[in-house]
Formats: structure tokens, C-alpha cells, sequence
């Protein structure tokens, strides 16, 4: 729930153990504690989305028997499915545009071991409208990174469970053309479409393809979004990877996209997020400005995190048992 400078203090000086988001001016006046967080200035609360930088949104984390934090760079950042704990919750945030996030954006879908260990985050940001860097925050050590994963390992009481879900309003038409890229990259000149070789971008154009559409892949069912951060010098740009041998479409059109999104929401029937985030693409497209979408609540995010990067997607963590 969002909180003031001096509320959320005196709950680390209490040492209560806390996930915080907020825009760098107060994170950084927090006391060293049991803490991590990182930046945004966008959040989804019980009063709806905003823009505050006078408010920080703060969960704590009361359901753990214990908990590590450490902090990691591109070179060590799958370690984190070697340290966790064996029955546990793993949250990790990393800074927009670092090489620790795109390091693993590219590299976590092949991780196996990640999809035995319950790992949850998002990737910090900054005001659009300022610009800036975006930072993770050591609570222990009160170190802030642009450049480093911060992690806080939860072990969970052995009758408890993490579960980790998304909400994707996003599907695709059978009927179009299947897109495939020549390698896993954050952008690309050419692709085939339908096994034809093309300039990606100027098929866009001719197209005429809204660009607020993610590219979507169905995984047995489950749709990953990819969404276009932009197109520039006929080289189209994402904000999370595409992968060769992936079946590509651009998602179907969503004409009520707030409408869409309040219907996956009721459909999802969480009862009790311990955490959520919600992409900012969704914030901005979806008119989530002033609208609450309960259960959940949580930082606008610029990329969100179940077991590997996401786009455009809400997800969640429940603790069951």
C-alpha cells in the first residue's frame, strides 16, 4: 500500500521486512534495513493509478520464516537458482535498460532450473515525461545500482507455496502471418514472414500494424508478449528479446483494451496478492490513470518478471497452503 517517507522509515527501523517501490528521491532517504527496492513513479493503489513522487508503495513481507538479499551483475545473475532457498519465494529486481536485465531477458528462457524455484520481480524505471536512470536499491547495505539485480530470497514455511501467475489480455489470429526471427536480439532489420525473407519495418508500415500490439507467441497455450519499444532507422526495437525457432503474430486488436483487461482481472480470482506489478505499456494503453484494478496493487513496472522477462503483463504472487 502506498505510504509516506516517515511511515515507511519507521517500518524498516522497526525491521519489518519490506519490497519498496518509489521514485529515486525517497528511496533514497530510507534508513538501511531489511529492504529492497527500485524505482518508479507509477503505481496501481487502492485510489487507482498515479503518478506520485511523494508516496512510496510498500509490502511487507510477513509471510517468510527468513530472508536473504544480495545483489548481482550480468556475469553472476543465474546464481539466483543456486542460492535460493529449497522451499522459497524468490523476488528480483533489475534496472531498466542495464546489461544485467537484457543478460537476462536473453538467457533466462533457457534456465531450467528456474522453473523449479518460484521467482518474481519486475525491472525499475523512471519518469517518462523527465526521463533518467533507473535504480535498485540495497536495503541492507543502502547501496543504489543501475548496473546489478537486487534480490531478497523468502523461505516459506514448509506447509506454504509460492504461486506465480500473470494476466495477458493478449491472443493471436491463426489465420495471420507466422513471423520468425534469425536470433535471440532486442532489435532486428529483417525477419521472415510466412518463410519470406522482409525488412521487419517496412512490412510494419506497409501493413499498417498498430505498434501498441505485441508481438505474441503461444506456449502451449500461454501467450508471451514481446512489444515494440519503437522503429527507428528501419530497425524495429523491443523492450524484451525475441527468440530464433519462435513462432511469432502480432497480437489480435484489442478494442476495449481497460474493458479486456477488467475481465482477465475477474477471470484470474486471486484472492490475496503478496505482490503485483502491472507494465507500464498497460498504464499508458490501457487508460489505467484513475482506475483500480483490485486484487491488485502494486508498482507500475517497465518490464515484469515470472521466471523470465515479460511484457505488457500484470503478474502475481499468491502464497497458498
Amino acid at each position: 500500500m502506498l505510504k509516506t517517507l516517515e511511515e515507511t522509515s519507521a517500518m524498516i527501523n522497526e525491521g519489518k521486512i519490506l519490497h519498496i517501490a518509489a521514485d529515486e528521491s525517497l528511496l533514497s532517504k530510507l534508513p538501511k534495513g531489511k529492504w529492497i527496492g527500485g524505482t518508479t513513479p507509477y503505481f496501481i493503489s487502492e485510489e487507482g493509478g498515479m503518478l506520485t513522487k511523494d508516496r512510496l508503495f510498500v509490502d511487507e513481507i510477513d509471510y517468510g520464516e527468513e530472508i536473504r538479499i544480495a545483489t548481482y551483475g550480468k556475469y553472476n545473475v543465474f546464481q539466483i537458482v543456486e542460492e535460493c532457498y529449497d522451499n522459497g519465494l524468490t523476488m528480483v529486481i533489475m534496472p531498466y535498460g542495464s546489461e544485467v536485465a537484457t543478460k537476462y531477458a536473453k538467457e533466462a528462457p533457457y534456465v531450467e532450473e528456474l522453473l523449479m524455484h518460484p521467482t518474481v520481480g519486475w525491472i525499475s524505471g523512471m519518469d517518462l515525461n523527465v526521463g533518467g536512470e533507473a535504480k535498485v536499491f540495497d536495503g541492507v547495505s543502502g547501496e543504489a545500482y543501475t548496473n546489478k539485480a537486487v534480490v531478497m530470497y523468502i523461505k516459506l514455511p514448509e506447509d506454504k507455496s509460492a504461486m506465480i501467475n500473470m494476466i495477458n489480455i493478449f491472443t493471436d489470429d491463426k489465420t495471420d502471418p507466422v513471423i520468425r526471427f534469425y536470433d535471440n536480439e532486442l532489435a532486428v532489420d529483417r525477419c521472415t514472414v510466412n518463410g519470406q525473407d522482409v525488412n521487419f519495418a517496412e512490412y510494419i508500415e506497409k501493413k499498417g500494424i498498430d505498434t501498441r500490439m505485441p508481438l505474441v507467441a503461444d506456449y502451449n497455450g500461454s501467450y508471451i508478449n514481446t512489444s515494440i519499444k519503437g522503429i527507428e532507422n528501419g530497425t524495429v526495437g523491443f523492450y524484451a528479446p525475441v527468440f530464433r525457432n519462435v513462432e511469432y503474430r502480432f497480437a489480435t486488436k484489442v478494442e476495449d483494451y481497460a474493458g479486456e483487461f477488467r475481465a482477465k482481472i475477474d477471470a484470474a480470482g486471486a484472492r490475496n496478492p503478496v505482490i503485483s506489478c502491472n507494465c507500464i505499456l498497460n498504464y499508458l494503453n490501457g487508460n489505467l490513470e484513475g482506475k483500480t484494478t483490485p486484487p491488485y496493487t502494486g508498482p507500475v513496472t517497465f518490464g515484469e518478471v515470472a521466471y523470465q522477462l515479460l511484457n505488457q503483463t500484470l503478474v502475481y504472487c499468491e502464497i497458498m497452503g
